[in-house]
């Protein structure tokens, strides 16, 4: 049976063949705005990241590229209105595809998006590890001194969590250690913090931009990474496994991605264009000064990736034994 997506993908792919389609596609894309559809709210960290993207490429093509926030559902309300946009190349999904895309499927009961097959991966740009982070007050300052008190605490302690990556390594580390730190999600950073910073919560897995000043000023604490290696952009941070963690490799990656159907012109010019920005000095200066190393790729790659990380986040789930929401 023909979809109306198939339908309406199969008259987009009809038309680049055209006689009209060639020059809508390789001439004039984009001849009206792009919106960057951003899981996280303004002001959010990862929203300064999206943001960066977007100017840049507006800068580049000399076009409008606008970012359009729409949080929840720990990504899947803009997931999922990606996946049903037109595929006209003027929606885009600037995105940390390991959390959101290769996640879901295994974190929560149902979604309504395949994450595969519903998009056109058109390239990654980044990859950062989520970090251990405790507040510089609490009276642990190690790994051994905070597992220590996890164990002695069993289920009166938490931890928070904001992002399914947070999440995963928080109940690997718990794995490691067979220990019984009960969740909190937090659907805010600021509350996240809050709650950290005044002994509410005894650690939570971060990526390296939300808590950056809290990290700068001293008033929190990065114990180690959640991957296996050390980051080039965080050199001074061990890695888990350098830290005790050995059952932890947990890498994640930010990348672009389309809804199913966008020609393929159009796919080949936001590729060239995001690997463009990616490389330029200025944005490798902005990654690592966010924590990030810069993590160019294509089509093929992108889609290769998010194939193997689905694998990869279905034992991470059985692993930590974590039900789904």
């Amino acid at each position: 049976m023909i979809t109306r997506r198939d339908f309406a993908a199969g008259t987009v792919a009809a038309g680049v063949t055209g006689l009209a389609g060639p020059s809508f596609a390789q001439s004039d894309y984009p001849n009206q705005l792009v919106r960057c559809i951003c899981m996280f709210p303004p002001g959010s960290g990862a929203d300064v990241l999206v943001r960066f993207f977007a100017n840049k490429l507006s800068k580049l093509t000399g076009k409008s590229f606008i970012v359009e926030n729409r949080a929840g559902a720990f990504g899947n309300i803009a997931t999922e209105y990606v996946a049903r946009a037109k595929p006209d190349g003027y929606t885009i999904y600037i995105a940390p595809g390991s959390s959101v895309l290769a996640a879901s499927q295994h974190v929560f009961k149902k979604v309504n998006y395949d994450s595969l097959n519903d998009f056109e991966h058109v390239a990654t740009f980044a990859k950062l590890s989520f970090m251990l982070v405790i507040s510089s007050s609490a009276p642990y300052k190690t790994l051994p001194e905070l597992t220590a008190f996890l164990q002695k605490e069993g289920d009166k302690a938490s931890y928070g969590s904001l992002a399914n990556t947070g999440l995963i390594a928080s109940e690997l580390y718990k794995a490691g250690f067979g220990l019984k730190t009960v969740e909190v999600k937090y659907k805010d950073p600021g509350a996240m913090s809050n709650d950290l910073l005044s002994g509410q919560t005894a650690f939570v897995h971060i990526d390296p931009i939300t808590f950056a000043a809290q990290l700068k000023d001293g008033r929190m604490k990065a114990l180690c990474m959640a991957s296996g290696e050390r980051l080039k952009a965080l050199p001074d941070i061990p890695s888990a496994r350098e830290a005790g963690i050995p059952n932890s490799d947990l890498n994640a990656w930010w990348s672009v991605h389309t809804p199913k159907g966008v020609p393929q012109p159009i796919l080949d010019k936001l590729e060239g264009w995001i690997n463009e920005v990616t490389k330029d000095p200025e944005t490798v200066k902005f990654l690592a000064d966010t924590g990030n190393d810069p993590f160019p790729g294509n089509q093929k790659s992108t889609r290769a990736l998010l194939e193997k990380e689905l694998k990869a986040w279905e034992g991470y789930v059985a692993i930590a034994k974590i039900e789904k929401i």
